[in-house]
């Protein structure tokens, strides 16, 4: 079969990686060279002068996220020596983790981002494969337009779902929210971290989707601990659910899960590869990420997650303890409710003792050996020990005491 070929047969044929495989002999197939090389142990980093550091900030995209669980880099390693076919390492992958998840179906995608675009798209074509080519073009194609949110939930990655080319429709109340509903609203989307700035609450809103017949769909990213968030929304009767990979769950940083009810998960395949001719053809997700992701899911259920906490909170105690040896500076430890919960340490300070803003104390930290990287503001710095490493706590405190130290007014 040639290749334009079997991406045509696979674009009608969206969940038939089994009974591809069935025909394709492995007789048929050319057999390698040479065996796969080991490659020697290089310090790729070095080697292309690329900085490291020590994350004292948190599971940010830009500083790469997270750090992998052995048990999940050793799946990847595994899935590295083998081919199989795509659709059906997903749909087996899938099946198993919906069991953990409390989901009808999950589909691994490349991050949460991809897995609302993917969800929304799933909503507007369903499964007409001559509406998944016409996304993102809504106009004159029968497809709805519209997508409810409330204003405390516009955040800039709302934008995964506009990239299918349907519209956000602000609203506040109940009552706001009623009269937005008509035939052109495709869904009503929630963000649960910032879900206590809204007025509408996840069951309210789940409730008034069903009564209307409107799809309700959620974005919890980077929500877990706790653990039963994995589940509690597909429970509470969302249709579909987006979270990321690379954060607590420590998955690849490039994956996620798209979490819902059935048929949307199917509908939303049709757009995801190895289809071509959609909008989620670059979304790609390798067999690698697949069984990574459900490794870190796994992993991740089994976790003693207040043992962990405690562990995070003892460790960020000790940072703090060191800030505060120093004149002039004062911290606070908190943990947030709805979204990276971990205990969070702000460092603030007095300007008549201290010489240097936040803003430029975090640079010396970042320009220092070794590097550390914190966040805040002008005025302010942020560190947790969410993505410490067993010993990191101890260089970080030392290293810090030392920075504020220096900034000390003679």
């Amino acid at each position: 079969m040639k290749r334009r070929d079997l991406l045509k047969y696979l674009s009608i044929t969206p969940l038939a990686g089994a009974s591809i495989a069935g025909g394709l002999s492995s007789a048929n197939a050319a057999p390698m060279s040479t065996p796969l090389s080991v490659a020697k142990k290089r310090d790729l980093f070095a080697e292309l002068g690329v900085r490291t550091f020590i994350n004292a900030a948190g599971t940010y995209t830009a500083m790469t996220a997270t750090l992998m669980r052995p048990a999940t880099v050793e799946a990847i390693r595994q899935a590295s020596h083998k081919f199989c076919m795509l659709d059906d390492l997903q749909d087996k992958v899938g099946a198993r983790l919906a069991e953990i998840v409390k989901a009808e179906a999950v589909v691994v995608t490349s991050g949460a981002f991809a897995a609302l675009t993917l969800g929304m798209a799933g909503i507007l074509t369903g499964l007409d494969p001559v509406k998944v080519k016409q996304l993102p073009k809504l106009e004159g194609t029968g497809m709805k337009t519209e997508v409810i949110c409330q204003k405390s939930h516009a955040i800039g990655y709302n934008q995964a779902l506009t990239n299918t080319g349907v519209k956000i429709v602000m609203i506040e109340t109940v009552d706001e929210l009623i009269k937005a509903i008509n035939p052109n609203t495709a869904a009503m989307h929630f963000l649960h971290v910032q879900s206590d700035k809204g007025q509408i609450q996840h069951e309210e809103w789940v409730a008034i989707g069903k009564k209307y017949g409107i799809p309700t769909t959620i974005d919890i990213a980077a929500d877990v601990p706790p653990v039963s968030n994995l589940w509690r929304f597909n429970e509470m009767g969302f249709d579909f659910v987006a979270i990321s990979g690379g954060k607590a769950l420590r998955g690849p940083q490039s994956a996620g899960l798209l979490m819902g009810k059935k048929d949307l998960i199917k509908a939303a395949r049709l757009s995801m590869p190895p289809r071509g001719e959609t909008i989620g053809r670059g979304m790609k997700v390798n067999k690698e990420e697949i069984l990574g992701m459900m490794v870190a899911v796994e992993e991740f259920v089994k976790i003693d997650h207040d043992a962990e906490a405690l562990i995070f909170l003892e460790r960020i105690k000790k940072i703090q303890a060191a800030a505060e040896s120093v004149a002039g500076v004062k911290t606070t430890i908190s943990t947030p409710t709805l979204g990276n919960v971990t205990p969070t340490l702000n460092i603030s300070f007095d300007y008549s003792k201290i010489s240097k803003t936040g803003e430029q104390l975090r640079l010396d930290l970042r320009n220092g050996n070794p590097s550390i990287e914190s966040v805040g503001g002008k005025d302010n710095i942020g560190m947790t020990a969410w993505s410490l490493q067993e010993g990191e706590d101890v260089i970080v405190a030392k290293r810090l005491k030392e920075v504020l130290e220096s900034a000390v007014k003679s």
